[in-house]
């Protein structure tokens, strides 16, 4: 019998899977986690319940995910390496599971499953026509979540804007604006002045989804939601909050601003996944973004929210960036 207290995390170690992973803890869930070196990140006892297995392993996430009531699937390729070919088993692998055992499986959201016929207001029914194989990757996983609906397979997807937070590993903020471990002197900015740009503080994201989750029995069988998250209407506001925290925090001038070298992203991209990843999302900053979080709303009353000078500021501490 599936506990409503049991929840399988896949990707417990990573950026969106660890935040949901402890907040789920925090909040009395027994949360199991899959990693194929369960002994090594076990030692490191964050009160998580850590079981060997590998996410391209059916039976492995079976037998994780047993007594479960919910199977987070928060799992990607480390560092990108053969996304196309992984991402869409791995998914199978998990709707075989959360069928098997009768759980929900919940999956963090992108925008990248929209292309600029759905811009610049997004909500949950926007139309998905990507432009590039990412976003229709992310088109086939969505389809499939609402395919196995109609056979009894429940999911709640959560769609965010551009993560950043104090453990976020890939993501513009920690690998195009600063460089983790690193005081920051200059700011290397991927946008342009008067574009607007959707971001999401991670534990605001988790929080999030762990409150959703709270909701499980409520939810639509496939149950989509956006986050507003932090809304930069002109494309200087995550700019100029990382020069005041900095400036506060070092007690001198605040870093340099300077744009983000694209022509090097495309020099790179043959021979490193992750900037042939960033080169491909491009289109993302070229024009204004917004997530419409109303259906949210209608559900939780308000979305969690941590005022973006704070949120900066964790994350720089996160980073190494700046000194506690």
């Amino acid at each position: 019998m599936a506990s409503k207290k049991t929840v399988l995390v896949l990707g417990a170690t990573g950026g969106i899977g660890g935040e949901v992973a402890r907040h789920l803890r925090d909040r009395g869930f027994v949360v199991r986690a899959l990693h194929r070196d369960a002994a090594r990140v076990g030692a490191q006892d964050e009160g998580l319940v850590w079981r060997q297995g590998d996410a391209m392993r059916g039976e492995d996430v079976l037998r994780a995910a047993e007594g479960a009531s919910i199977l987070v699937h928060a799992v990607n390729p480390p560092g990108y390496r053969r996304w196309s070919e992984l991402v869409l088993p791995m998914l199978e692998n998990s709707l075989a599971a959360a069928r098997a055992v009768g759980a929900r499986l919940v999956l963090p959201g992108t925008v990248y499953n929209y292309g600029p016929n759905a811009f610049p207001v997004l909500d949950e029914d926007s139309p998905q026509d990507p432009v590039t194989q990412k976003g229709a990757i992310r088109v086939e996983m969505e389809r499939r979540l609402r395919a196995a609906s109609a056979s009894g397979v429940r999911s709640l997807i959560v769609r965010a804007g551009d993560y950043f937070g104090p453990r976020a590993g890939n993501n513009w903020f920690s690998q195009g604006l600063v460089q983790p471990g690193k005081p920051v002197r200059t700011i290397q900015d991927p946008g342009r002045r008067g574009i607007g740009h959707q971001w999401s503080y991670l534990p605001d994201v988790a929080k999030t989804m762990v409150e959703l989750i709270e909701r499980e029995e409520a939810l639509p069988a496939f149950a989509r939601y956006h986050m507003a998250g932090h809304w930069d209407e002109d494309g200087t506001r995550m700019v100029h909050a990382i020069r005041r925290v900095v400036a506060a925090e070092a007690g001198g001038a605040a870093p340099k601003v300077r744009a983000f070298p694209w022509w090097a992203l495309g020099l790179a991209a043959p021979f490193v996944p992750l900037f042939r990843e960033l080169k491909e999302m491009r289109y993302l900053w070229q024009q204004p973004i917004r997530m419409d979080n109303q259906r949210l709303r209608v559900v939780l009353g308000s979305e969690p929210h941590t005022p973006l000078e704070e949120a900066v500021r964790a994350t720089l501490l996160g980073l190494g960036c700046i000194d506690r």
